[in-house]
């Protein structure tokens, strides 16, 4: 009852706050206490594209760069179907029963069409967010790579500013490149099934070479033999792969996230992952690696906005697009002109 009313409070101080232009001091000030409604408020300004918001979101995260936090980030994924939200949902809850505060940034698949998104986010993990030690962010993956929200470094750092020490990052898994979930955490769990069909289990094999660990899931009941059969498949699967830099070797478990077996196995196997990551150095240098791929990425994402807001570049876009669709240019001839006549406006 009294986590009822807890939650109950904590969605009225939400509402309450959206309407509210806070000041960057107070946002800061609740975050760092680590209140879900200013943490929620400040992931919806950081996830603003009105560029007045820009200079008080870079403010924001700023500081909650200098704060340190012994966190873990994972990133999970699978293909729709695999059961990724029933499985964190009770991941998530083992991890708080074990102390741990555990903050899930959930990408719901966006409708091309309407835009809004699909799954539908409150229909989720409802048993998790509820939990005081768990905060459940879902944000509709828009036109980003990969299915993973643009803004969703930017989040982890707010998580880990306001004492969240799991991070996951649940990927949408529909066949897009989950690369940029690869380059932004510690861990990457591959979700799969047994006896799927080799047209689900062979969708995108180099997120099998990315993958530090595979999970089966769903080794339950009448799929328990199947799932036994696929961990030595995937077991053999693994080691045609070249070994990673990290001397890790890719592990392969069963689990249920109906009956609850095997979380605490994948658990305890991801902390001996940290574990002899810190030990040998590679924990650091690969956070180190993800600072420089958010850079370099969040460089590719401010040229194409700035590009696309210029007049100049949008009047010579449309003209190259008329003449693609009338086959009077090449598309790869068109996007070189459009180019150099941007770039010639700059020298």
């Amino acid at each position: 009852m009294a986590n009822e009313q807890h939650i109950s409070s904590q969605v009225s101080k939400i509402k309450k706050l959206r309407k509210q232009d806070i000041p960057a001091e107070q946002m800061l000030e609740g975050v760092f206490k680590g209140d879900k409604a200013y943490l929620a408020k400040a992931i919806t300004l950081i996830e603003s594209s009105n560029p007045e918001h820009f200079e008080k979101a870079n403010s924001l995260i700023e500081q909650c760069l200098a704060k340190s936090n012994d966190s873990v980030r994972i990133g999970i994924t699978g293909v729709p179907g695999v059961g990724k939200s029933s499985f964190i949902e009770v991941f998530g809850k083992t991890l708080t029963q074990l102390g741990k505060k555990v903050a899930v940034l959930a990408v719901d698949p966006t409708s091309t069409l309407s835009k809004g998104s699909i799954l539908g986010d409150k229909t989720r993990m409802q048993g998790l967010s509820k939990d005081p030690n768990a905060f459940i962010r879902p944000s509709p993956s828009g036109e980003s790579l990969g299915g993973v929200a643009q803004k969703t470094r930017e989040s982890i750092i707010l998580c880990e500013a306001a004492g969240y020490d799991i991070i996951l990052v649940e990927t949408v898994g529909v066949g897009q490149s989950e690369t940029m979930v690869h380059s932004m955490v510690d861990f990457f769990l591959l979700l799969k099934l047994s006896g799927a069909g080799d047209e689900l289990q062979g969708i995108k094999r180099g997120i099998m070479e990315m993958a530090d660990a595979i999970a089966i899931n769903k080794s339950d009941g009448g799929n328990l033999e199947k799932a036994k059969l696929a961990e030595v498949e995937f077991s053999r699967a693994l080691h045609l792969y070249p070994p990673k830099e990290n001397g890790w070797t890719p592990k392969v478990l069963r689990c249920s996230a109906v009956e609850q077996t095997g979380i605490v196995e994948i658990w305890e196997m991801i902390e001996n992952f940290v574990y002899q990551g810190k030990k040998s150095g590679h924990f650091e240098s690969n956070r180190k690696n993800q600072n420089k791929n958010w850079f370099i990425q969040t460089v590719d994402e401010r040229l194409k906005q700035y590009f696309h807001q210029k007049q100049s570049f949008k009047k010579v876009q449309e003209e190259m697009l008329k003449a693609v669709e009338e086959h009077k240019i090449s598309p790869f001839y068109a996007a070189k002109k459009l180019l150099e006549n941007i770039t010639g406006e700059l020298k």
